[in-house]
């Protein structure tokens, strides 16, 4: 796959993490062999995780991460340290750089423990050999030299080695259909659209139906029913934004397929069981109740958002409650604490890897919080989901239960 046809998110993401001026920014620019990262002897210079998508050879399209230093000290220190480790839930690949001179410090050896529970592999790089040798004492260690280029390439070859190559069998929705099947797409052009394209999971999906030779209408939810009147031919599914659910159920005919980009999101990258086992908490709530709203993705909140509008105002209509108290989170940030929530409800991660988006659902799991996403809680409560949920039969037993 090509470094334009691939999305950030479907990525081997490479993490590169040490101390102040062991030189991971040095080892970024060789490794890419470019100036991704400032490269200076003052303590402290990347102040943030620095993320950049680019083709490596040999592995093919990465997102290469330098980090602030793990060392950092001071209020400010703190908070890029806790940035650094942040990066740990995205890091398919960790490149633990280590100053040859010094050698590895109790920072270093905590970043590798905490790595290790992580099952994420890692390399440990000694760096400025050209200086000081350190004894190689592990399988996935070398010594090498940013500045003269000393082992440069065999670094390469190493991280290659431990990350994910194999090609990924997984696919959004045309393991499901077959050749010359037709899906219809419902795509609502609203205010919170944006302008002049569509969303990425829409892009997505559309690329995963036409690779697979099957084809796609695509329309918009207020032109569905002419849509499919004028189709010479049944669709197999209509695959809807969550948001149109309750319309797009209501015109799509009982013998065709319907599901939403979010579910089948919530399928490919995340852990769908576990989103529609956690719905029915929405039956749960009570008056005063937290509930955590998180996206993957930051974007500007317009009129209608679905996020801290229309959920909100749909799950008080579903409840009848009118005192949940709803808090959000975007990006990369994710709430450390989420024992006091009763519910979390997780956008479809179109935007994050498979490695982060199953880490938050598994502190979700872990703290025995119920966690579901967008789709199937729109599905719910507009007492579709059984019916949405018709391309995961197996899944879609749980509602029997």
């Amino acid at each position: 796959m090509s470094l334009n046809s691939t999305p950030s998110a479907d990525r081997i993401h490479i993490s590169f993490f040490g101390r102040r001026n062991a030189g991971k920014s040095s080892i970024v620019n060789a490794v890419t062999g470019q100036k991704l990262a400032i490269v200076s002897d003052v303590l402290g210079t990347t102040t943030d995780p620095v993320l950049k998508a680019m083709e490596l050879l040999p592995l093919g399209p990465v997102v290469i991460i330098d980090t602030p230093g793990i060392d950092d000290t001071g209020e400010l220190g703190s908070l890029r340290v806790k940035r650094s480790y942040q990066m740990l839930n995205k890091t398919d690949v960790a490149v633990i750089v280590i100053d040859s001179v010094i050698g590895r410090t109790d920072e270093d050896n905590a970043l590798i423990e905490r790595i290790k529970q992580k099952n994420i592999p890692y390399v440990i790089v000694y760096n400025k050999s050209d200086i000081s040798q350190c004894g190689i004492s592990g399988e996935n260690e070398i010594s090498v030299s940013a500045e003269k280029g000393t082992n440069i390439n065999e670094l390469k070859e190493l991280i290659a080695s431990l990350a994910k190559t194999e090609e990924n069998t997984k696919h959004i929705v045309s393991d499901m259909l077959e050749k010359d099947d037709l899906v219809v797409l419902v795509v609502p052009i609203d205010e919170s659209a944006p302008k002049g394209r569509l969303i990425l999971p829409q892009q997505q999906t559309i690329r995963d139906i036409i690779d697979h030779h099957a084809y796609t209408v695509v329309t918009q939810d207020t032109e569905l029913v002419s849509a499919l009147g004028s189709l010479s031919k049944k669709p197999k599914m209509v695959i809807t934004d969550s948001q149109a659910f309750a319309r797009v159920s209501k015109d799509t005919p009982d013998d065709i397929m319907l599901t939403s980009f979010s579910i089948l999101f919530a399928n490919y990258k995340g852990n769908l069981r576990l989103a529609v086992e956690g719905v029915t908490a929405l039956n749960r709530l009570q008056e005063g109740d937290s509930v955590l709203i998180s996206e993957g993705c930051t974007h500007h909140r317009q009129c209608g958002d679905i996020g801290t509008v229309k959920l909100p105002k749909l799950i008080k209509k579903f409840t009848g409650l009118e005192n949940i108290n709803f808090e959000w989170t975007s990006g990369t940030e994710f709430s450390e604490d989420l024992k006091k929530y009763k519910l979390i409800i997780h956008c479809g991660g179109c935007m994050l890897n498979e490695r982060e988006m199953k880490y938050r659902l598994k502190c979700a799991e872990d703290e025995g919080v119920p966690i579901t996403n967008y789709g199937t809680a729109i599905a719910y409560m507009n007492g579709i989901l059984k019916r949405s949920l018709a391309p995961f039969p197996e899944i879609s037993k749980i509602l029997d239960d």
